[in-house]
């Protein structure tokens, strides 16, 4: 086969690609010999033509102006498939995003340079396709947003709803358009709903645009495209109703868009538009149109299929340009040397234009050459398997790639049928495959086939139609790929999937099992602990009320330590277990007002110690999301450290305010988007020596006397876990006698509701 593709190009290549100069030369040369005749047996007769010259001025006019309407005519369906460009972008935009952004929008319009590219365009926005739901749904994320309240225009209540949600660039015009509801307006909903139903691009009659405030005339026109989920047009109007998702539109006025094309042609002829699809409606009339032929003027219309409209296009001459009645020979004989001098013109064009279309045919045959030896060549090299087949599915052609996939000699699959070399030739893929290629454009298949081994391997045929005769040799080009070891490969890492999730499923089974003992031995823990404290507590308690009077002071003092340490270690206890739970217990984040929750703390703190005076400042407005016992917890030691060890302090000071070098702080698992709010406790009390600030936040680690200071050791690692069960972190600084301040984290607002990773 490979023998055959060196001939073939050897015998293209060899062919002229040209022709040869000496006979274009002579091809012009015989076309200006044609024109001079043409020339002078035009001036042989213009005695004979002279009373028809007038007629013959008419019918040249008129040409003149049929072509002027009709290159009017076609500039403006250039500029609207222009719109239409712009507008299939954006559905190509959402076609690639689930669904954009308000400012990947504007990105994307601003590229667009609508004012420069696209004359006469407004703008380029998006309506969503809505139920009653779904504009709920959407008035809620805009007010997730922080874009305030969505309000619909007009109000109301509907089966379905088209809102204008974006529409760029943001001029004050277009912003007054947002939220409007096109669909609520007949005009605008007869062309959302053939855009819907017909999956195209559809325009609306006349209608006021929004952006002309103050005119009341229907000016403006709406093109729309539409959206479908997936990015995909279903091929079924049942289906495109149902997956419609929203269109992409287009307003523009009709004067922008009539009088950039019509400006090119000035003072020749004055334009009416009427769209003709039902009732006529005037789309568009120059105010110089009067709509009756006087003095001889030119009228001509002609008919345009318009994105589902029909527009009739009435063009009226403004002054006749015909030439009155020639009476004087001399006349007579000038418009014949004029008109011979146009034959003469034409003829000499036409040899012209049948020497370029002469040339342009041989360089299209060429390219058609160069095209079949590149495809010839693409299969010779390819590495996968191509074949072509006839009707029969009988092999037209065959690379040598599929003659190794098939186990077959060389040039040997030639003429023989593809489903011989099947070992599932009865498979029902032959029925499926022409309405799949039909709807797809391809239709893929898994065949079963024996390689020159015998071992079996498992293709993947990948078939579509090849354009031409339905009686040509070629109807389907199939492409062959080996997925034998894919598929292997695949099964493999199915069953390591199922191996590891039974291994999850136990470690999650044992997990769980050990934290219900670790909570069992807890509770045991307390109980056997509690049991010998509360005799201790309570037989000394007996002892100083019953034998008080018999014991000397050094004994009083014993039995007050005894009593003391009993209680200190029921309240360690106490700790112990509360420092043990916040692990387990469920973690409900809801918004907190964290400036009041201190305020009520130091309230308590106050009422406890009446005497104490303590500067307290609370930075008002500050908010958090959190569980609120937690948080609570977190304050209470926070804040009743910075009270205890402010108790030496002349002029004690406590503040609790937002920490601005930490206001951005960002973690994994502290709600949406991982916002963290930073806070910080600081007080100008004992402080600590930094050097140990690392065993503040251990369980039962002091840095000052137990004397001076009372407490259990638990509190900060108390803090500590809270911090780190709501995704946030806490450091500590300080300086001896000169206070400390603790620096923490807590969840955004935002995450209120949510229930975070961390923990």
């Amino acid at each position: 086969m490979s023998a055959g593709y060196a001939v073939d190009m050897q015998g293209e290549t060899g062919k002229p690609a040209s022709t040869p100069v000496a006979a274009t030369r002579w091809r012009f040369r015989r076309g200006y010999l044609l024109a001079v005749l043409v020339l002078v047996a035009s001036l042989m007769v213009v005695a004979l033509y002279a009373r028809k010259a007038s007629e013959r001025e008419d019918r040249l006019t008129e040409a003149e102006y049929v072509a002027i309407a009709e290159r009017t005519a076609n500039a403006l369906q250039e500029r609207m498939l222009r719109y239409e460009l712009a507008i299939r972008g954006g559905v190509s935009l959402f076609a690639s995003v689930s669904r954009p952004s308000e400012r990947q929008w504007q990105a994307y319009v601003d590229g667009l340079n609508l004012h420069a590219q696209f004359p006469g365009l407004m703008g380029l926005g998006y309506v969503p396709y809505l139920d009653s739901e779904g504009l709920k749904q959407l008035q809620m994320e805009k007010q997730q947003q922080g874009d305030g309240l969505f309000v619909l225009r007009p109000a109301g209540i509907r089966e379905f709803y088209g809102p204008i949600v974006f529409l760029e660039p943001r001029t004050i015009a277009n912003r007054e358009a947002l939220g409007f509801d096109m669909f609520s307006e007949p005009d605008r909903q007869a062309a959302m709903v053939a855009a819907r139903d017909t999956g195209q691009v559809s325009l609306t009659a006349p209608v006021a645009l929004l952006q002309l405030t103050g005119q009341d005339e229907r000016t403006g026109l709406l093109l729309y495209a539409p959206i479908y989920a997936g990015g995909v047009t279903p091929s079924r109007q049942a289906s495109r109703r149902t997956t419609m998702a929203g269109w992409i539109y287009v307003p523009f006025a009709v004067n922008a868009y009539v009088g950039g094309v019509t400006s090119a042609s000035p003072g020749q002829f004055a334009l009416r538009i009427v769209d003709t699809t039902a009732a006529p409606a005037e789309v568009y009339r120059d105010p110089r149109f009067s709509g009756e032929v006087q003095g001889g003027a030119w009228r001509y219309s002609l008919e345009r299929a318009v994105y589902g409209r029909t527009w009739r296009l009435e063009f009226e001459e403004l002054a006749p340009s015909r030439s009155a009645r020639i009476d004087d020979l001399q006349m007579t004989l000038a418009a014949g040397l004029v008109v011979s001098l146009l034959l003469f013109a034409v003829v000499l064009s036409l040899a012209h234009t049948q020497t370029r279309a002469e040339r342009i045919a041989a360089r299209m045959a060429d390219s058609w050459r160069r095209s079949e030896l590149r495809f010839r060549s693409a299969m010779e090299y390819s590495a996968a398997g191509v074949a072509l087949l006839d009707a029969d599915d009988r092999i037209v052609e065959a690379n040598p790639a599929l003659e190794v996939l098939f186990g077959a000699a060389p040039d040997s699959l030639g003429g023989t049928s593809l489903t011989q070399r099947l070992l599932d030739p009865d498979a029902p893929w032959r029925a499926e495959r022409g309405p799949r290629v039909a709807e797809d454009g391809a239709y893929r298949t898994t065949q079963r086939v024996l390689d020159a081994k015998g071992d079996e391997r498992r293709l993947l045929l990948v078939f579509s139609a090849v354009p031409g005769d339905a009686g040509g040799d070629a109807a389907w080009l199939v492409q062959a790929e080996d997925i034998t070891d894919r598929l292997r490969a695949e099964e493999q890492v199915r069953s390591m999937n199922r191996l590891l999730e039974a291994r999850v499923t136990q470690r999650t089974r044992e997990l769980t099992q050990a934290n219900r003992e670790l909570e069992s031995f807890a509770y045991s823990v307390s109980h056997d602990l509690r049991a010998p404290l509360r005799s201790v507590e309570g037989f000394a308690r007996v002892l100083a009320e019953r034998h008080a009077a018999t014991m000397d002071e050094d004994g009083l003092g014993y039995l007050a330590r005894i009593r003391n340490a009993a209680r200190r270690m029921d309240a360690l206890i106490d700790a112990l277990l509360k420092l043990s739970r916040i692990g387990r217990d469920t973690l409900r984040l809801d918004e907190l007002d964290i400036s009041r929750i201190a305020s009520d703390i130091v309230g308590e703190l106050r009422q406890a110690e009446p005497d104490r005076e303590v500067e307290v400042w609370i930075e008002a407005g500050l908010r958090a999301a959190g569980d609120a016992a937690l948080v609570r917890d977190l304050l209470q030691n926070l804040i009743g450290n910075a009270w205890k060890f402010t108790r030496e302090s002349a002029a004690a000071k406590i503040e609790l305010c937002a920490a601005p070098d930490l206001a951005d702080a960002t973690a994994h698992g502290a709600g949406e988007g991982g916002r963290l709010c930073a806070f910080i406790v600081r007080d100008n009390g004992a402080g600590f020596d930094p050097d140990y600030a690392g065993k503040l936040f251990r369980a039962f680690q002091r840095l000052h006397e137990a004397d001076r200071f009372a407490g259990h050791g638990i509190g900060l690692a108390t803090v500590k876990r809270i911090v780190e069960r709501h995704g946030g972190q806490i450091e500590a600084d300080g300086r001896p006698g000169e206070g400390a301040s603790f620096r923490f984290t807590l969840p955004h607002v935002d995450a209120a509701g949510h229930e975070p990773d961390a923990g």
